[in-house]
């Protein structure tokens, strides 16, 4: 209170500055929360084009969606590729690092969640004083203080909302890198049988080579040909072995890059030589609406849930606006003896209000996370297009390989048949070495554009099994934005 009086009318002077300015403030308020929206945004999936059916369904074998299994695998009916895929499923390090970012995600829920629940701070001390011609002092202390943000408008809630569908969209990502893994296990496992095919063609080639050699020199014993003629079917037979050298160097590097898939040190695996005709058949090719595959592709589902962690960031950005209030609770005691300790205590309670739409750093926050929805919503619409693109040429692959090894079937059986008629006329002399260099040629290479092509369907084919999302089932991401885990 003053020390003298004050007359009314000179308060009334004085506190009239004071009601404008709440009044001010008041109307400057509900100005800015007239402006501001705190409403978190409604869920929508994001709109792409439209696409009914695939255009080259109806030219190749096609199996039931439904007939897409988790371990579709299986259908090339090789068991040591199976045995391989579940090695790699074991031991590969790259599905060990999404593994662990699933657990990291997981555990960032409940941090989200604790930034909803009260902090309780425990602490005590002791503290000495010595002066000089003072006797010494010790100082005893103990405390707590309970500080809690209290989560009226659920904005604590939202974070949790978009760490969990980025939970989800991380599982998603899990389950992408398990189809890559799988598709690229099996490739390089076919990649090495068609080595082996190779190989042996190659080696087909040499020791047939040898043998025209052998008529050569036989010949040019006689004197029927020149010692050149002989001299270039050997440099044709040392073409011949380098190729065969570069075969085999190829095949140990795919080896090595398989090891590294399954988890082993380059160097440790040894694949059993196989020909991969005749080992491996690819299976029907698999189906499925355009629809189903926006529902079960991973890379897509991952994509959408990152979409609905985007709208529910931006409700958070908007709750934040609103006023917050904090309760702060402090208790504790202090003695100059430690018997004393507990005799007395203090205790303080003040509740607080903050007004969070006055600061511009948090409506920035809003329109910052609005065009991230954006960025989500740009980033699903390419990943819905790439996957279409995928199944499309996936079938355009195999529709067209599969026509070509027709063609280089029947190809290769005329070329055995004049192959065998130059051999045969190679031993009366009535041809000449290029024919018989053309011929064995053109055999070799017709055989490995078999081979390869042979290779490509079943590469085709795990390409279109991995597009369509191998079989994972469907995501409703739309469902659990409408209804959220508690």
């Amino acid at each position: 209170m003053p020390a003298f009086p004050i007359a009314p009318s000179v308060l009334a002077v004085i506190r009239a500055p004071r009601h404008a300015a709440w009044l001010a403030a008041l109307a400057g308020l509900a100005l800015l929360a007239g402006c501001a929206d705190f409403r978190p945004p409604v869920y929508q999936r994001p709109e792409t084009p439209a696409k009914a059916e695939w255009s080259r369904q109806e030219s190749i074998t096609v199996a039931p969606a439904e007939a897409v299994q988790p371990n579709w695998w299986l259908g090339f009916k090789d068991p040591y590729l199976n045995q391989l895929i579940e090695r790699a499923l074991a031991g590969n390090y790259d599905i060990k690092v999404l593994a662990a970012r699933i657990r990291v995600a997981n555990a960032q829920i409940g941090e989200a969640r604790a930034g909803g629940l009260p902090v309780i701070d425990v602490g005590a001390g002791a503290s000495f004083e010595k002066s000089t011609g003072q006797k010494s002092t010790w100082t005893y202390n103990a405390g707590a203080q309970l500080n809690w943000d209290i989560d009226i408008w659920g904005k604590v809630e939202k974070g949790v909302q978009a760490q969990t569908a980025e939970f989800r969209a991380t599982e998603a990502d899990w389950r992408a890198g398990y189809l890559t893994l799988v598709a690229n296990v099996s490739t390089t496992y076919f990649q090495i049988l068609q080595f082996d095919e190779q190989i042996e063609q190659q080696s087909r080639t040499v020791a047939r080579n040898g043998q025209i050699l052998s008529t050569y020199q036989a010949m040019y014993q006689s004197g029927l040909v020149p010692k050149i003629r002989v001299m270039q079917q050997q440099a044709e037979i040392n073409r011949l072995n380098k190729d065969l050298l570069e075969l085999r160097r190829s095949r140990d590097v795919a080896e090595n890059a398989l090891a590294t898939l399954v988890g082993v040190p380059a160097g440790n695996l040894k694949v059993p030589a196989g020909r991969l005709q005749d080992r491996v058949q690819p299976p029907a090719v698999p189906a499925g609406l355009p629809s189903q595959l926006l529902a079960r592709r991973p890379d897509v589902v991952a994509a959408e849930y990152r979409v609905l962690a985007a709208y529910n960031i931006v409700g958070q950005a908007r709750l934040a606006q609103l006023p917050s209030i904090s309760l702060t609770a402090r208790g504790g005691t202090a003695s100059f003896a430690l018997s004393d300790l507990l005799k007395s205590f203090t205790f303080g309670f003040m509740p607080s209000i903050n007004l969070p739409m006055l600061d511009p750093n948090v409506r920035a926050r809003v329109k910052t996370t609005e065009a991230q929805v954006g960025v989500a919503e740009n980033e699903y619409g390419r990943t819905v297009m790439t996957a279409f693109e995928e199944v499309e040429t996936a079938l355009v692959n195999v529709d067209a390989h599969k026509k070509q090894r027709i063609e280089l079937q029947q190809q290769v059986e005329q070329l055995r048949v004049v192959s065998a008629q130059i051999e045969a006329q190679l031993k009366e002399g009535v041809v000449s070495q290029l024919e018989v260099f053309e011929t064995e040629r053109s055999l070799l290479a017709a055989q490995l554009q078999l081979l390869a092509v042979h290779q490509q369907i079943l590469g085709d084919t795990i390409t279109l099994y991995k597009a369509l999302g191998g079989g994972w089932p469907e995501a409703d991401v739309r469902n659990t934005a409408l209804n959220p885990p508690q």
